[in-house]
């Protein structure tokens, strides 16, 4: 594919394009051994090797994203030093070295997102990015009145958090929507409330769906659907 030197340069994360466009003003960058003198010189990027002071730089990876529906009493970490089982031992050898999106708890299920781009997961879990994650929890049933707290946003042990939404499904059952996720914010919240998770299952990420996929199973997501969500960003 062709395309500018300092985009590329650029999208490979050497150098912001004026930095790259610098560079290429002092006789730092090469392509193919020869030293370039403008930045108006085009390379194929499938074919032609860019050097900045003698070091190679490559392209940047397409960011791929996938879904996985985490199933119940796996840890979200690469190795776990009590010896528990992770996501990562549910994973096929080529998965192995995704890096997860933010975190489930150990007996939280459903969708959580794997990708190849570190930046990437940064990102969507930044709660700057005010990303919805759709929540299904399974509480002991009862007065479910303090809600209402969870819902104007409330503080606990000193912790402030966001409001939540909140749809009673039926009297044990609750449809939580977070844009923050903080470390355990739904069980926590909740148990403050008066309304303690027995379970709970994560049904979306965003424009992201764990639809009817099964515990363990993974898929790619769709470059439209990753390009709806970098939007939101």
């Amino acid at each position: 594919m062709k395309t500018r030197i300092a985009k590329f340069i650029a999208d490979a994360g050497a150098a912001s394009r004026r930095e790259a466009e610098n560079l290429i003003a002092a006789g730092a960058v090469a392509v193919n051994g020869a030293v370039i003198d403008t930045p108006v010189f085009f390379i194929d990027t499938d074919s032609d090797t860019v050097t900045i002071a003698g070091k190679r730089i490559e392209p940047r990876a397409t960011s791929r994203l996938y879904a996985f529906h985490k199933p119940i009493n796996t840890m979200t970490t690469a190795r776990d030093p009590r010896g528990r089982k992770t996501v990562y031992d549910c994973l096929a050898p080529e998965y192995k070295n995704l890096k997860y999106v933010g975190r489930l708890d150990y007996k939280t299920t459903g969708l959580l997102l794997l990708t190849n781009d570190g930046d990437l997961a940064r990102r969507l879990t930044l709660p700057s990015s005010h990303i919805e994650r759709t929540y299904i929890a399974t509480v002991n049933g009862g007065d479910l009145s303090g809600l209402d707290a969870a819902r104007r946003g409330i503080t606990v042990d000193g912790v402030n958090y966001r409001p939540m939404q909140i749809d009673v499904i039926d009297t044990s059952t609750l449809r939580v929507v977070v844009t923050e996720g903080k470390k355990n914010e739904v069980r926590i919240v909740l148990r403050a409330c008066g309304a303690p998770v027995r379970h709970l299952r994560r049904i979306s990420f965003g424009p992201i769906r764990l639809g009817n996929m099964a515990p363990g199973q993974i898929k790619p997501v769709p470059q439209k659907t990753i390009d709806e969500l970098l939007k939101s960003l």
